[in-house]
């Protein structure tokens, strides 16, 4: 089984997420704000954390800082981040995030799930400028 964390604060994204993702191997849950996906990392260990660009006071640029903080410290096992940007000059901070892949809005359940299998594989997916 597959999990996929999705920190967004908008039920449009996590509906259109949840429908290219979701399966009988596959299960996507949510958080609405930036600074409960360390803590629900910790105790659920999501398989992929997908975090889109701004949800409330501390955006998915913040929270792929805050995983990759406590992946560097040994208290968070690596794991692949995808963010979901705005637009395409989004992706310089993307970059300064470290994420392992990104899409630019607005999305196709088609790119979602090439993201999410790339990620997943191991592998990293870049979409849009700096890519």
């Amino acid at each position: 089984m597959t999990d996929v964390l999705l920190a967004t604060d908008s039920d449009e994204l996590f509906a259109s997420i949840d429908a290219a993702l979701a399966s009988d191997d596959t299960s996507v849950y949510r958080v609405r704000n930036g600074h409960d996906v360390v803590p629900v990392v910790e105790q659920k260990d999501p398989d992929l954390v997908i975090l889109d660009l701004q949800i409330g006071n501390m955006g998915g640029v913040a929270s792929c800082l805050a995983l990759r903080q406590e992946e560097g410290m040994d208290r968070l096992d690596r794991r692949p981040v995808a963010l979901l940007l705005d637009k395409a000059s989004d992706t310089y901070i993307a970059q300064q995030a470290r994420a392992d892949g990104w899409l630019v809005k607005p999305l196709d359940p088609l790119r979602v799930r090439s993201l999410a299998s790339t990620l997943l594989e191991n592998g990293t997916l870049f979409e849009g400028l700096g890519s």
